[in-house]
């Protein structure tokens, strides 16, 4: 196995706030807390310990404790769930929605982050314990971003009703998904595990919730993950002053909406607040909250509160609070002794619109860490590409323009105007100056003549392309499999593919093949060839 390492600009599919907060530049200084690197972690450590009080982490340990009592965790797991129980032990978290049987394969490398920095961490700071933690997405309600994962570029779906919080979702249905999924899988001996792990996790247990944590235990509870939940009600209540805030202050809304405008003067905000940034959640219900005419109204329902009355009702069922894109980070850092976040690049940017607020709420904004990504590549793709003359950078680029870019390299004459192109301006220019000493007005008519003429090279020049990728559409045709093989949908292969595609080609070797090569704080984008 080698590991390649690519700045993540570089690859053109990361936007340019990821970017500059990568490259660290001042217009981001004010979004953030510490930087994830060690000196970041160090201050990040102090700032925590001296918030997170020993209660809490007895609430905590006691309902991570109930929630895996269910399932066969590993002793290194037991043992980082009692370490939370101590001061000088830290969580890093990762967080995401219960997609069936892992869904894409970033699911795995959000993690395998998590549980690396960990290891990092405990080299650089051996007198703190450090617990990697994924926090399930439980309470979300977006049915149709979660109930899919392709396999060799099928769609396989999970398709029932589904209303309220996916995570308690029933797991009827699941026979007919194994059924077509079985059939693709064929009857390797890594078929043949795959097979039982998603019947283990999906036929036998009750609902969404209890299966991805099998599955996630499954995967890798060997390396000490701790899995958590965050819709239950010993921890709700630990929210409970906040929730009471929100609802009576409008807090998230109008600090947020404060930051965006700030943010906006260079980056695009990536969500939008509401004035409530809570649901109600019930059996088969998840519905915003919404304040009108004096009354706290539950959108698409007949349930209406006094403000006494949802005060009480936070008092006496905190669990049926749930915090929305907004809110959610800032329950998460209430109760976990938390000191990063690890999430992909649509999920720190509605981070960084969230600093203000925690610090008008008086919580600690956690370091931010881009997960890792990764590009899977065989020795025998690395061996085309050389031979097509293409870079592991260049492999990046969008497929006409990769295409376009080698036929011009390879072409045995020059595609490229730009020396015509130029003294084609030269001449123009002289005509510009002639005009301005005879009739300005002649001025006109000699730029209208110039852009016709550069717009005539630009057809020429295309059409010469296009002829020559005729000539060699041997040559276009190998780079298209090349890229479609490591890009399918022309899009980042993490993003598609599902960890079961692996898994029958490299079977129990391929996790920790991933967990010796991903390095979360080299903050580039890594190629790993196999």
């Amino acid at each position: 196995m080698k590991i390649h390492h690519i700045p993540f600009r570089d690859t053109g599919y990361f936007s340019n706030l990821i970017c500059d907060y990568l490259d660290e530049k001042s217009s981001l200084k004010n979004f953030y807390q510490n930087y994830p690197d060690i000196e970041g972690f160090k201050s990040q450590i102090k700032l925590k310990q001296d918030f997170f009080k020993s209660k809490k982490r007895e609430v905590l340990v006691d309902a991570l404790t109930k929630q895996s009592k269910n399932i066969d965790i590993s002793a290194l797991t037991t043992k980082n769930i009692n370490l939370l129980k101590n001061p000088n032990t830290f969580t890093i978290t990762t967080g995401h929605q219960l997609n069936i049987f892992t869904g894409p394969l970033y699911f795995l490398y959000k993690i395998i982050t998590a549980i690396n920095l960990t290891k990092t961490l405990k080299k650089e700071f051996p007198s703190y314990n450090f617990v990697p933690v994924y926090w399930m997405a439980t309470e979300d309600h977006d049915f149709d971003e979660i109930n899919y994962f392709n396999f060799k570029g099928k769609k396989i779906a999970w398709n029932i009703e589904s209303n309220g919080a996916v995570g308690r979702l029933k797991t009827s249905g699941f026979d007919i998904v194994f059924e077509e999924f079985s059939k693709l899988l064929g009857n390797s001996e890594n078929a043949i595990y795959l097979k039982e792990l998603f019947k283990k996790a999906y036929l036998k247990q009750h609902n969404l919730t209890s299966a991805t944590r099998y599955l996630v235990n499954e995967l890798f509870g060997m390396y000490g993950l701790v899995i958590i939940d965050g819709d239950d009600i010993q921890l709700k209540k630990q929210f409970t002053p906040i929730i009471k805030e929100e609802l009576l202050h409008n807090t998230s809304f109008k600090e947020v909406s404060d930051t965006n405008k700030k943010l906006q003067e260079n980056y695009n905000v990536q969500v939008n607040p509401r004035e409530i940034n809570l649901f109600y959640l019930d059996e088969n219900l998840r519905e915003r909250i919404i304040f009108k005419k004096n009354q706290y109204i539950i959108n698409n329902t007949n349930i209406v509160f006094s403000k006494s009355e949802i005060l009480k009702e936070v008092s006496e069922h905190p669990e049926r609070f749930s915090p929305n894109v907004i809110m959610r980070p800032l329950y998460q850092e209430t109760i976990l002794p938390n000191l990063c976040y690890i999430g992909g690049g649509g999920e720190l940017a509605y981070w960084f619109q969230l600093k203000k607020y925690f610090d008008t709420v008086n919580a600690i904004f956690p370091i931010l860490l881009l997960r890792s990504s990764v590009l899977l590549i065989t020795e025998k793709q690395l061996t085309k590409s050389s031979k097509l003359h293409i870079s592991l950078p260049e492999l990046f680029l969008k497929q006409e323009q990769l295409i376009s870019k080698k036929i011009k390299e390879i072409s045995e004459i020059k595609i490229d105007f730009s020396i015509q192109k130029e003294f084609l301006q030269q001449q123009f220019n002289e005509l510009k100056e002639l005009a301005k000493q005879t009739d300005v007005s002649f001025l006109g008519a000699v730029n209208a003549q110039e852009k016709k003429q550069l717009n005539g090279l630009d057809y020429l020049e295309k059409r010469l392309l296009r002829a020559q990728k005729r000539k060699l559409l041997d040559i276009v045709e190998r780079i298209k499999i090349l890229q479609d093989d490591l890009f399918p949908n022309q899009s980042l292969e993490e993003r598609t593919r599902n960890f079961s595609e692996m898994y029958l080609k490299l079977g129990d070797k391929f996790i920790p093949m991933l967990i010796g090569a991903i390095q979360p704080l080299q903050l580039e984008f890594s190629i790993i060839e196999y």
